[in-house]
């Protein structure tokens, strides 16, 4: 179960817009990522070099936690609202849940539940 700080120091690397950092420092090695009901992508290298590839394509990004936060012991259930103004000129507004198991003080499985439609660029 993370602690309160521990979890407060993670939203904060994410408001920040240090979403890779935030893999890194957050998660475990073995940690798990899925994208609705998409296959989970397994691996925090992975994770982190896909965030990367993602912040290279942005030109700014606001990340922004609504609250409350939900801890129940081991899970935890985060709102979010990103809003991506792209290099190409296109924007993105995107809100999602995260649905995290944490293992100690690290994320071990997550689970992004998002309308898919929002990630079309405008």
């Amino acid at each position: 179960m993370p602690t309160l700080e521990t979890l407060e120091k993670f939203i904060a690397h994410v408001e920040s817009n240090k979403h890779d950092e935030a893999i890194e420092a957050f998660y475990t090695a073995d940690a798990s990522m899925q994208e609705n009901q998409s296959p989970p992508r397994v691996g925090r290298d992975l994770h982190i070099t896909n965030e990367k590839l993602v912040l290279r394509r942005a030109k700014s990004l606001t990340s922004k936690c609504i609250r409350p936060v939900f801890i129940n012991g081991d899970f935890v259930v985060i709102r979010w609202v990103f809003h991506f103004d792209w290099k190409d000129g296109t924007t993105t507004d995107m809100e999602e849940l995260a649905y995290q198991h944490w293992e100690g003080e690290k994320i071990k499985e997550e689970q992004f539940f998002y309308d898919p439609a929002q990630r079309i660029p405008k």
